[in-house]
């Protein structure tokens, strides 16, 4: 009973803020202006299937980037001393203490035609760089803005692995490729699985750095989203339509993720 009085608050937090707007999609995706049911909302979606696969591909893009930069500073930072750790992670961090608009408008101001980058090499003599607009700079900005969700999960489980694990197989005369391949990357993958889930789902339905810059050549799905609630194309039944397809591919794409971390994790940690 105890228990079921300390969940309560948060029951009905989840039923106000999640299933109810969940129930409002459903029900805008599958009815039209006058409420009446209707499968239309759904086959318009395949007209935008460019922007899907822009979106899917983007994402992706970013969090393999992010997976690459992260898992080393993950690994570096958790083979450091106690105190330094707290110093380091607190470094990871303080970007996001920013709002995330004004990061995104820093970065709006390095990548300008006119902006800091190009005017330092035009200063050196080098010519100009044509940056922002671009699907470069998309994939820039999402990943300065959701690496440190790659960084954290990672560092949490690698600095919780038993440092014995892997004397035992340097003692068993495993080298260094070995050791990170057969040891250390399967015992780290729960934390590169929840790596991947938490930077692929933002920067798939992400629509501000798309927007501020990727400019109106690079639309993403969550712009397209943006566009029928609150743009020119006002079409709020559409949007939910592309809500709920992208609401579906999301939860497929995690239960994959889920699937694949679950073999790894029976796995992790065995010399073959």
């Amino acid at each position: 009973m105890k228990a079921k009085a300390v969940s309560a608050p948060y029951l009905v937090w989840m039923a106000i803020f999640i299933i109810v707007p969940m129930l409002l999609v459903v029900y805008f995706a599958f009815t039209d202006s006058s409420g009446a049911f209707t499968l239309d909302n759904i086959a318009q979606v395949g007209q935008y299937s460019n922007v899907f696969l822009r979106s899917i591909w983007l994402g992706a893009l970013s969090t393999v980037v992010c997976l690459l930069l992260g898992y080393p500073v993950a690994a570096i930072v958790a083979h450091t001393s106690v105190k330094r750790q707290s110093a380091l992670i607190m470094l990871v961090m303080l970007p996001m203490w920013m709002n995330f608009l004004l990061r995104t408008y820093a970065w709006m101001t390095l990548l300008e035609d006119s902006g800091f980058i190009n005017s330092f090499l035009s200063a050196v003599g080098l010519p100009t760089l044509h940056m922002i607009n671009t699907q470069g700079a998309v994939v820039l900005g999402m990943v300065y803005d959701y690496i440190p969700f790659m960084i954290l999960p990672v560092y949490s489980v690698m600095s919780k692995m038993d440092p014995s694990v892997i004397e035992a197989a340097q003692d068993l005369g495993a080298d260094g490729r070995r050791v990170f391949l057969r040891v250390t990357l399967p015992l780290s993958m729960p934390g590169v699985i929840s790596g991947v889930t938490m930077v692929f789902v933002p920067s798939v339905s992400t629509f501000i750095i798309s927007k501020m810059l990727g400019g109106g050549g690079n639309l993403m799905i969550g712009d397209l989203i943006d566009m029928q609630f609150l743009g020119t194309a006002y079409n709020p039944n559409l949007g939910s339509a592309i809500s709920l397809v992208l609401m579906v591919l999301i939860l497929i794409c995690m239960g994959i993720m889920n699937e694949f971390d679950d073999g790894e994790s029976q796995g992790g940690g065995m010399l073959l």
